[in-house]
């Protein structure tokens, strides 16, 4: 089966939430997820999966819309620091916050709010696997974070970094499962629905609606 993974679209900012920082997406981000949505629309998609978070649920609904499924929500596929009380885009943290230095290394244990490490690894490879197991020869879209599709993807290369690499907002990342066990990363950070936007920034042409 093949398996999309999608990052979230851009939130705003939230700081100072008691019960967890849960943010919508800002008006950038609600336009991208339009455009991610449009694109995946035009292949097979057969179930759509998404984290519990707004953001993740918000990115995952323009397509969800286009192909009439209703989305499965799974709790596995929630970020580590779901229940702390700000979110703060790790684009903007200074490269000396405590927070960033906790992330990129991977070593967080006693932040409050975030999952230990570990726990979050088994939770999210555990919850990907499900995903797998529940749709056999299916192409399932799963909108999550860039937490989980670091730690998932590491799994499946077999690198021990937990936070390795970069995704870009609504940035697509594919995985081919096999009956039989094998998994493979078939591309990392796809951003084709952004082209238009881009190259209108540029002057190349106009921005798609």
């Amino acid at each position: 089966m093949d398996l999309i993974l999608v990052r979230h679209a851009e939130p705003v900012r939230l700081e100072d939430v008691p019960d967890g920082a849960d943010p919508h997406l800002s008006d950038v981000g609600v336009g991208h997820a339009r455009r991610v949505g449009a694109w995946l629309a035009e292949e097979a998609v057969d179930h759509i999966v998404t984290s519990p978070l707004l953001r993740a649920r918000e990115t995952a609904a323009p397509l969800a819309e286009r192909l009439g499924l209703t989305p499965e929500v799974l709790e596995g596929i929630g970020e580590f620091d779901a229940r702390d009380s700000s979110y703060i885009p790790f684009e903007e943290m200074p490269r000396d916050h405590e927070k960033w230095e906790a992330m990129v290394s991977g070593t967080w244990t006693d932040i409050e709010g975030w999952m230990d490490p570990k726990a979050f690894e088994r939770q999210v490879v555990d919850a990907m696997e499900g995903v797998v197991t529940a749709n056999p020869g299916r192409r399932v879209a799963v909108f999550t974070h860039g937490g989980v599709i670091n730690v998932y993807l590491a799994h499946v290369i077999g690198t021990r970094r937990t936070l390795w690499f970069y995704p870009g907002y609504t940035s697509i990342h594919r995985v081919t499962a096999a009956r039989t066990g094998e998994r493979s990363v078939a591309s990392v950070n796809e951003t084709p629905h952004l082209q238009g936007e881009r190259l209108a920034a540029l002057g190349g042409s106009e921005a798609l609606p």
